[in-house]
């Protein structure tokens, strides 16, 4: 019962999510304008069937103008979530699962890191990296991994006295693969979420960078940029403001409810994960593996670290 509700929103949020993809990427092929054209019979003018969303100032079309700032946020948003939460799960199990110095000088990185004030950080380096929206995505992944990362310590540390994993090292597994086939499936719950949850903050992010020109530049432009351009005329001209700031609510919206949806159907089986007859399957096979390929005389039990 209780993970009805949760699928329930999570498949709402994927759903609104497919319609705005669909929307960003096929909806430029309907347009009779390209984000970049000019009208110049047109300027300022209200939506009509000439121009779906109206124009801006210059005589652009508002509707490709958006669409392709959206296209843009998103790939930003999925990219930076990617990145981030990648690197948090990397970080998190090799400080969890071996201890010591390794896990002493990671998490020192994380705690330097969570005391800097990102959103300046950002604004400073961006123009300086020439402020192309990749080194955009590498700021805002640098910046979105470190609390997942103290999470992903956090269950490593419980999950490597757990038996499985015991019994994987005893049979003289490596680390590298123990981790990737006993410790990190247990931890798909939280990176998957903590993934959906990056796209929405990435998206934010970016546009309020974007905003206040740290962000994409002209002559690009993403949804951020889009709503700071009409930011002067939005209560005279509200279609230059409306539909990129509504679209832009639209996908944190269902991101949210993607995110808040798998939460709930998920967080029960991470509550109850155990060693399942895969998992000892998997430890098994790994040991024979490891057995076969010890012929060497060295010592087929790897040492706990930490």
């Amino acid at each position: 019962m209780r993970g009805r509700p949760g699928r329930g929103r999570a498949i709402a949020g994927a759903f609104l999510l497919v319609l705005l993809f669909l929307l960003a990427f096929a909806g430029p092929l309907v347009s009779p304008w390209g984000w970049d054209d000019i009208d110049f019979t047109a300027f300022l003018s209200p939506p009509s069937a000439r121009h779906w969303f109206g124009t801006t100032q210059s005589g652009r079309d508002v509707f490709a103008l958006t669409l392709r700032g959206m296209q843009k946020s998103l790939i930003i948003g999925l990219s930076v979530a990617v990145l981030s939460t990648g690197l948090a799960a990397v970080v998190g199990t090799v400080a969890g699962y071996f201890g010591g110095w390794a896990d002493r000088a990671l998490m020192w990185g994380v705690d330097l890191l969570l005391v800097l004030p990102s959103f300046l950080v950002m604004a400073v380096l961006s123009p300086a990296l020439g402020g192309g929206w990749q080194a955009l995505v590498a700021l805002l992944a640098a910046f979105l991994w470190m609390v997942t990362a103290r999470m992903v310590r956090g269950m490593t540390v419980s999950l490597r006295e757990r038996e499985w994993v015991l019994a994987a090292r005893f049979l003289g597994v490596g680390a590298t693969r123990t981790i990737v086939r006993h410790v990190l499936p247990h931890l798909a719950s939280l990176l998957l979420v903590d993934a959906a949850v990056n796209v929405s903050v990435a998206i934010l992010a970016e546009s309020g960078l974007s905003y206040f020109g740290f962000g994409v530049r002209p002559p690009d432009t993403s949804l951020g940029t889009v709503i700071a351009e009409s930011r002067g005329a939005a209560t005279v001209f509200p279609w230059l403001f409306g539909f990129a700031a509504g679209l832009l609510v639209l996908i944190v919206l269902a991101v949210n409810l993607l995110a808040d949806g798998l939460r709930d159907v998920l967080d029960p089986q991470l509550a109850a994960s155990g060693p399942s007859a895969e998992a000892e399957a998997e430890v098994t096979a790994d040991g024979a593996r490891a057995g076969s390929g010890a012929g060497s005389g060295e010592p087929a039990v790897e040492g706990s670290a930490g």
